[in-house]
């Protein structure tokens, strides 16, 4: 495919369409809507991201740079059940590597807790609430169909104060998961089914990689995404064409409750499809989780990890994301319009190299045994020097004895085949204009050597007398080439729209999408550092891989092929490529954090995933480390900076806390003899992080020892009873439900010290005394 078969493309720097949200935009500014445009980017660290994010990142960071406002980063981390620091790690550099900077402006949903839980206590005072008893099976099966209405539940007009006490014990956790939720108040006969009374809160009891075990209710999505765009000021809230209904509730719940203005709005653009790819993260997930990769950041995944260790260059994407513009209908985008933007961004940016893939030894037999002679090679042709770029060149060595890639022989050449062939004259790059001799097989049968004359006025690859040849091919090198790992990478699936293929989408990999081979290349190759492009003369453009390549042997990733040479080729029909092809062709190197998390794991017994954020930095498991050789246990040890402490590293580093691993085992010792409670637990680490300090001394000092003497537990409990008299009042007189309430206020009130099960014994004690 070339420039003319393209859409038209916009290079970076030119002038952007003015597409559908621009408009927009700028209708806002100058009606005076705003002053300022604030976009976000807001993604669930449930996942790597992919390409299509790529798109929206491109999309909601380039408008805030060009109308000079601002994107900020939103963590959407309202399911605990998902959620892992490594998957919020990841996107930040993702983000980061593709050129775009939050700056001061990185949140999450989860910095809001608090006023998104009272934002959703206004709308039960409102009557716009109510606490639900129904199970989301009952809930699924009550919400009608697109022609039918639903049936309202029938706590649908429970009274504000019992919908109220059973949210505040719904957060004093108090019931179970699933046993109750909170549902917006609307219309069950809503032609948008998005309106019919949606859930707003669940129960989860599960600790919160940010907010610990601080709660055990959390936000749904529509409710905490609009809430937050208010709360953070987004002007231009832009989402893809999939939230189109979520955006009559999105409006619906900032109508209903007390927030600034101007209010945010939703705008959904397509989203991107492509041909040969899945984009479901969930989908993604099973081919990491069956290993049918290698994981999120395999090179033939369309996550941005992968893509960047294939070697595609961030320029490369955002010329993508500029190609295929802003559009408000979805539609298939062919692949190769993401390979020509590749190829396209590589052509200026990768010197020429020469290596042969599938050796085919070559003996000149009319040369000199002992003769090297050393050609100098550009590292660019004219047409790809930057303008003003100064031209720069190599030397290779040339002697006797060449290997050449074997497809550039026929024995019996075919129509066409304008390669080396018996009798057959062909230009070696560079070089000199050889002649096929003779034929040399193996004990095999197969070709093994072909023995070949030069003409020694041709060099420098020129015919001296004007003659024609039938082409020219590339070589190394025999007495000097370099043999290294060269990773051929193909796209994943056979067939163009893997979802809508027949069977399981796993069911067409392509079983050819990987091939690894030894190759042997010209000794430059050897200066190519790991992150080193390269263009490997008619072969493609490659990548040293930055974790495997070593210095003077770079393990070396196709990035792309020099032309759509893959054409179509899809899955012979009855015939699907067979399953876990890929795990069994993948390179084990390419496994290396997993494998040192499982190491990590069955060494000291413990969880993968605590495993795999230990291994995740250097600094982790250094501290992890020396907390073990100050005594702490290696369970608590390692949950603690997995779960809690790591969000405080990845922003300053592990170097920058300002205390050693004796001081975090001391703390780890203080949770294992029960001598303070998880919550005491966090509040003395947050403290740590500010300033340093030994445990002990801060619980101490602070009053954070656990609280489990009796006396102690009646004297909190009787000044709760004290504080909410009414409360009182209602609970003897029937409402005992109030426990919940009573038992989340003097957990407060102690600052998370109380034995929660000795706090609550005491605290039914004296209610039913």
């Amino acid at each position: 495919m070339g420039k003319a078969d393209l859409d038209e493309k916009s290079t970076e720097g030119a002038p952007r369409g003015r597409d559908f949200i621009r408009e927009i935009i700028d209708a806002d500014l100058q009606a005076g809507r705003h002053t300022q445009v604030v976009t976000r980017f807001p993604p669930e660290p449930n996942g790597f991201l992919h390409i299509g994010h790529a798109k929206s990142i491109c999309l909601n960071f380039g408008l805030a740079a060009e109308y000079g406002g601002r994107c900020h980063l939103r963590f959407d981390d309202t399911n605990p059940t998902k959620e892992d620091v490594l998957y919020e790690r990841s996107i930040a550099e993702d983000i980061a590597w593709l050129g775009f900077d939050w700056g001061e402006h990185r949140y999450h949903a989860s910095d809001y807790f608090e006023r998104l839980h009272d934002y959703a206590v206004e709308l039960v005072e409102k009557g716009l609430a109510y606490v639900c008893s129904q199970t989301l099976e009952e809930m699924r099966e009550a919400r009608g169909t697109v022609t039918e209405a639903g049936r309202p539940s029938p706590d649908r007009d429970r009274p504000v104060e019992e919908s109220l006490d059973l949210f505040r014990r719904m957060r004093a956790g108090e019931f179970p998961d699933g046993a109750l939720t909170l549902r917006a108040k609307i219309d069950m006969a809503n032609a948008n089914m998005k309106m019919r009374d949606p859930a707003l809160y669940r129960i989860r009891h599960a600790a919160h990689h940010r907010a610990g075990d601080a709660w055990c209710i959390y936000p749904m999505y529509d409710f905490a995404h609009c809430l937050s765009d208010s709360i953070e000021g987004i002007t231009h809230s832009i989402c893809t064409l999939e939230f189109e209904n979520n955006r009559e509730l999105y409006d619906w719940i900032l109508d209903n409750v007390e927030i600034p203005l101007p209010r945010p709005h939703q705008y959904e653009f397509a989203r991107l499809n492509l041909t040969h790819t899945v984009m479901s993260k969930r989908k993604l997930l099973r081919l990491v989780e069956e290993e049918l990769v290698a994981g999120w950041d395999d090179p033939r995944m369309p996550t941005i990890a992968g893509l960047r260790r294939r070697g595609v260059r961030p320029s490369a994407i955002r010329a993508f994301a500029d190609m295929i513009g802003v559009a408000k209908a979805n539609s298939m985008v062919d692949l190769e319009k993401l390979e020509y933007c590749i190829r396209d961004d590589l052509n200026r940016a990768a010197p020429r190299r020469m290596a042969v893939l599938r050796p085919l030894k070559v003996v000149l037999t009319d040369y000199p045994e002992e003769k090297t002679e050393r050609f100098d090679c550009p590292d660019f042709p004219p047409d790809a020097l930057e303008e003003g770029a100064t031209s720069t060149s190599r030397e290779v060595p040339f002697g006797r004895e060449l290997y050449i890639e074997r497809d550039d022989f026929q024995e019996t050449p075919e129509k066409g085949y304008k390669r080396l062939a018996p009798g057959r004259e062909v230009r070696l790059r560079h070089a000199y204009l050889v002649t096929c001799q003779e034929v040399v097989r193996g004990e095999d049968g197969e070709i093994a050597e072909l023995r070949c004359t030069h003409d020694p006025a041709s060099r420098g690859g020129k015919a001296p007398d004007g003659r024609k040849v039938m082409g020219t091919i590339h070589w190394v090198s025999a007495r000097d080439a370099l043999s290294l790992e060269a990773r051929l990478y193909d796209r994943l699936f056979l067939p163009e729209r893997p979802d809508a293929a027949e069977g399981e989408f796993e069911d067409h990999l392509d079983p050819d999408s990987l091939k690894t081979l030894t190759a042997l290349a010209e000794p430059s190759l050897k200066d190519l550092p790991p992150g080193g492009h390269v263009q490997l003369e008619r072969q493609g453009y490659f990548f040293a891989d930055p974790a495997d390549s070593a210095a003077g042997r770079p393990v070396l990733n196709r990035t792309v092929t020099l032309k759509d040479s893959w054409g179509r080729k899809d899955a012979p029909a009855g015939k699907p490529a067979p399953r876990r092809p890929a795990a069994e062709a993948a390179a084990p190197a390419l496994r290396k954090v997993s494998e040192a998390a499982r190491e990590l794991a069955a060494a000291d017994g413990l969880d993968e995933a605590v495993a795999e954020a230990l291994c995740a930095t250097e600094g982790r498991l250094a501290l992890y480390r020396a907390a073990l050789e100050a005594g702490a246990s290696r369970e608590t040890a390692g949950k603690w900076i997995a779960n809690v402490l790591v969000a405080q590293m990845d922003e300053a580093g592990a170097e920058a806390l300002p205390f050693d691993g004796a001081a975090f085992a001391e703390l780890c010792a203080l949770l294992d003899a029960g001598t303070i409670t998880a919550t005491a637990g966090k509040e003395v680490l947050l403290e740590m992080v500010g300033g340093g300090g030994r445990p002990e001394a801060i619980v101490e000092a602070r009053g954070l020892a656990r609280v489990a003497d009796g006396d102690a537990l009646a004297s909190l409990v009787s000044e709760v009873l004290a504080e909410h008299p009414d409360e009182l009042e209602r609970y003897r007189a029937g409402k005992k439900n109030l426990l919940g309430f009573f038992l989340g206020m003097a957990m407060k009130k102690s600052g998370g010290a109380a034995d929660p099960g000795a706090l609550r014994a005491a605290l039914q004690e004296a209610l039913d005394s």
